[in-house]
């Protein structure tokens, strides 16, 4: 616990709530007796709090954009990869309880099980300050998260790779891009997937994901990468 008061600089009155932030259900269903919560409860009221949160931020530092952009822009922020991202820095996987079936097949740093510890995390701290519960949320999110939201309006970073990728394939080339399975591996239930990316039949990018959608992501993102090398080879 007092490693978790150092992380967010918020003191902690029950240690409960931050246990239960930071079981997973895989924990639980494997120790039934031993009475515990999991922490999608305070995911659930995370969540909320994150988005009100970000949403007043964006709302009093963004005058000049317009509701459109500024959904965007959240979008960015509180996405899995973002939360996961932050999560990760923080090292917040250490303190996670896992079933070993989960811990084995690595689930300690897992995206969506690391984003759902950030939020749960925030709804424990919410909780634990039943009178200034808020501001502190608000405190810890806008530093650990709103750091970053500069760089996203400047990159343009809540556009996500696959549009990128075909705005700029349209607008040099006009062309759209398509993507194409490469190999699915892997039991039903954990299966890795490999896309690619082909702009006018040729492969511009190939990724990796646990679904079809995260790995033409990938794709998109290493076909971007690889944009200039690919369309002096193919198109000059």
């Amino acid at each position: 616990m007092d490693r978790i008061e150092k992380i967010t600089g918020i003191k902690i009155n029950n240690p409960l709530f931050y246990k239960e932030a930071f079981t997973h259900r895989s924990f639980v269903n494997e120790n039934t007796s031993e009475g515990l919560r999991n922490n999608e409860r305070l995911e659930f009221l995370g969540d909320a709090v994150l988005e009100l949160v970000v949403s007043d931020f964006l709302f009093k530092n963004f005058p000049d954009y317009k509701e459109g952009d500024l959904t965007s822009f959240r979008a960015a922020l509180v996405k899995t990869e973002s939360l996961a991202y932050e999560a990760k820095r923080l090292a917040l996987y250490e303190f996670l309880y896992l079933s070993k079936g989960e811990e084995s097949s690595g689930g300690r740093t897992r995206p969506y099980i690391l984003a759902n510890t950030f939020e749960a995390l925030i709804g424990a701290i919410y909780m634990d300050n039943p009178k200034n519960g808020l501001s502190l949320c608000s405190e810890f999110i806008l530093r650990e998260l709103c750091y970053k939201i500069e760089r996203i309006i400047a990159g343009r970073e809540d556009i996500d790779a696959k549009t990128k990728l075909q705005e700029l394939a349209q607008e040099k080339l006009r062309i759209t891009p398509v993507y194409k399975l490469i190999s699915a591996t892997g039991p039903d239930h954990n299966k890795t997937f490999e896309m690619s990316a082909i702009v006018e039949n040729f492969e511009f990018g190939k990724g990796e994901g646990k679904s079809k959608q995260e790995a033409e992501q990938q794709a998109a993102v290493d076909a971007l990468n690889n944009w200039d090398e690919m369309i002096q080879l193919h198109f000059k």
